[in-house]
């Protein structure tokens, strides 16, 4: 597994949008920020292949060699993020189509059909041509493979694609009789006799067969991987030394990242949230530990955040003085060894000209953020010691792509219930409870955890069912969610009660649900007398050995079970048949976690508290995000400041904005801090 030996710092650069002369500028202010590595050449195709055949590398050599001489490393873009006009105009069917019949046309950026052949020819060719031409560069430290995949074209509905998707099929039913089986092709006389009778499912009367749409969604997800392999073949035969990645977009529903993560030597994000939100943090946070988590705890870069304003967003709030190394810091705790920015000098022209940039429009002289690029540099120089810690986990929070789009495909119960405010709900329950999570795979190895929570496992399936039973019979705590185990992998219903694959787990089966209205609430009432009102969704539950610790109090539910606990095994499962508001979900995630020896801490909000260790070391992360209010905190004596050294009282202040890191020479527990 590749290791990050040194914290990265930097962002993207692009120098082909600035005379020569502002590259020595930037090169010189890179040098006086601690910038030690640049991804270069993302959006320079047009640049360095004018026209088809014809290359151009004169600029790029003298960028490299300036780059080199002043100390900085180079993350090398293969540059087909963006295909120059001339591809498309030469090559018109390269451009995709949508599922309604729509072309889209030259003017923005990926506009590629990922099944094009001419396309796929053209960029392994360009990637040859960068790679023999660099291979031996001092500056070169990374490949950036092309940019934010599925960013803006995830689908393409193509006959290229069709064609494409055809074979896929064909490859993993082997025969029709198989797929007609699969898809429930007796439904709606959709059964196919000749391969060249499927499509993709573009628009059509009404609903399309949803294991064609899963299905659909599983190819073109692979398909966009193809085009990253093609380009990764080249440069793991010519520079087998050097690592590959491409940034990921976190929690990005076209492409399912756990398939995509393992044929990355290390992998990067990019992460923009809005800083007008209160939770922004929780929001970053998430996906800082979904990208740890995609191998196995590795460390990671954030590649791309912004300095101060996006320009994409309808209102485009910026970051607040102290803000960015906020959440610099949060991923430094989340274990990220990469901290850059998108990009290093504000554009000029272009649609992201109102983007931040590391150097922004006034010049460096008079720029806040550039004060405070500058001075995050210096201090991150003093912190290179954390890219040797871990972030352990006790707790996995299952996620799994096949069962978002699953979920989220049409003709469901109810709209209303969407993978990413649940998941959400819960992680943000799970943070405030002071306890490192990582985001898991339903079918990966659960031994290393002692709690599983899973917000929702609509499509679940044998070997991951036979998972999550071995973990709670042999001592594990699972806490599942409403509308789960429903399906297998081919979108169709297990029959004989839901979820029939864990009912014995679960001590119960489901046998309605009823879906709330836009208004409605229902009522749960609770075993030690409190009462909550629940929202979107409630079930008709059978216990068969389950205790109910909630039950509904309102319609034809009343009496019903609406959170359960039952014992099975050596472990225990709890069940929401509804979807309660988060302070709940937090307080029933507390009962199972403790219940299952996990130490918790509840925070007050606003406030990351993380964990991070080197063998019995520990590092003790404080943020305090909130704008107004400020926090004290009680730790265990013996802790020394982060990097200084200093000792320090047992009571701690932490301002709004505040960063404290303390370290200990023994292991830490959340559950030993007290804050007030």
């Amino acid at each position: 597994m590749f290791e990050i030996r040194e914290l990265i710092y930097g962002g993207d650069y692009n120098p082909e949008q600035w005379p020569r002369e502002v590259w020595r500028e930037d090169a010189r202010l890179m040098r006086e920020a601690g910038v030690n590595l640049v991804s270069l050449g993302i959006f320079s195709w047009a640049w360095l292949e004018p026209r088809e055949g014809q290359f151009e590398f004169g600029w790029l050599d003298e960028v490299m060699d300036l780059l080199h001489a002043h100390g900085v490393g180079v993350n090398l873009a293969t540059a087909t993020a963006s295909p120059p006009p001339w591809l498309s105009a030469r090559y018109p069917d390269s451009k995709p189509l949508t599922d309604t019949g729509v072309r889209l046309e030259v003017g923005g950026r990926q506009l590629y059909c990922p099944s094009h052949p001419q396309f796929r020819a053209l960029a392994r060719r360009l990637v040859r041509e960068i790679a023999t031409r660099y291979r031996e560069h001092p500056a070169l430290r990374m490949w950036h493979v092309n940019n934010e995949f599925g960013c803006h074209i995830d689908t393409c509905y193509c006959d290229l694609c069709a064609g494409r998707f055809r074979a896929w099929l064909r490859a993993k039913y082997g025969n029709l009789e198989s797929l007609n089986e699969a898809w429930g092709t007796a439904f709606w006389s959709q059964r196919y006799g000749d391969w060249d009778e499927i499509q993709p499912p573009r628009k059509a009367p009404t609903y399309a067969n949803p294991a064609q749409q899963l299905d659909w969604r599983r190819f073109s997800s692979d398909n966009i991987l193809e085009l990253y392999q093609n380009e990764v073949e080249v440069l793991r035969e010519l520079t087998p030394t050097v690592p590959v990645t491409t940034n990921f977009l976190g929690f990005l529903r076209g492409l399912d990242y756990v398939r995509w993560a393992r044929e990355e030597d290390v992998v990067s994000l990019d992460a923009y949230p809005d800083p007008s939100q209160p939770r922004s943090y929780l929001e970053a946070a998430m996906q800082f530990d979904l990208v740890r988590s995609l191998r196995g705890g590795q460390r990671w870069i954030l590649m791309e955040q912004a300095t101060g304003a996006v320009n994409w967003r309808a209102r485009n709030a910026i970051k607040r003085p102290g803000v960015a190394r906020l959440f610099n810091h949060l991923a430094l705790a989340h274990g990220a060894s990469g901290i850059m920015f998108f990009q290093w000098r504000a554009s000029k022209a272009g649609a992201e000209k109102f983007h931040s940039g590391m150097v922004q429009h006034v010049g460096p002289e008079r720029s806040r953020i550039w004060r405070e690029t500058r001075d995050f540099g210096a201090e991150l120089k003093t912190l290179a010691d954390l890219s040797g810690f871990e972030v352990p986990a006790p707790v996995a929070l299952l996620f799994d792509w096949e069962n978002w789009w699953a979920l989220e495909i049409d003709s469901k119960p109810s709209e209303d219930v969407r993978m990413m405010p649940l998941a959400f709900k819960w992680y943000a329950a799970l943070r405030r409870l002071g306890v490192n999570v990582d985001l898991v795979h339903p079918e990966a190895d659960l031994s290393a955890y002692r709690a599983v929570v899973a917000p929702n496992q609509y499509l679940l399936t044998e070997r991951a069912a036979h998972k999550l039973r071995a973990f709670v019979q042999g001592g594990g705590s699972l806490t599942l969610g409403f509308f789960s185990g429903i399906v297998n992998a081919f979108e169709q219903i297990q029959l004989g009660g839901y979820p029939a694959l864990l009912s014995d787990v679960l001590g119960l089966w489901v046998e309605e649900w009823a879906p709330l209205q836009p208004e409605e609430r229902q009522q749960v009432r609770f075993a030690d007398g409190h009462e909550s009102e629940a929202a979107i969704w409630s079930e008709v539950v059978h216990l068969e050995g389950a205790e109910a610790l909630a039950t509904f109090g309102r319609d034809y539910l009343a009496g019903g079970p609406a959170v359960t606990r039952h014992a099975f095994g050596q472990g225990r499962a709890y069940y929401l048949a509804t979807d309660l508001p988060e302070d709940e979900v937090r307080d029933l995630l507390r009962r199972a976690l403790e219940e299952a020896g996990v130490a918790v801490a509840p925070l007050p909000g606003g406030l990351d508290v993380t964990v991070s260790r080197r063998g019995d070391e520990s590092v003790l992360h404080l943020l305090n995000f909130d704008a107004e209010r400020s926090f004290s905190v009680r730790v265990p004596p013996g802790g020394r400041s982060f990097p200084e050294g200093a000792e320090l009282a047992e009571e701690l202040r932490l301002e709004p904005g505040a960063v404290r890191l303390i370290r200990y020479s023994g292991p830490l527990e959340v559950s030993q801090l007290r804050f007030g």
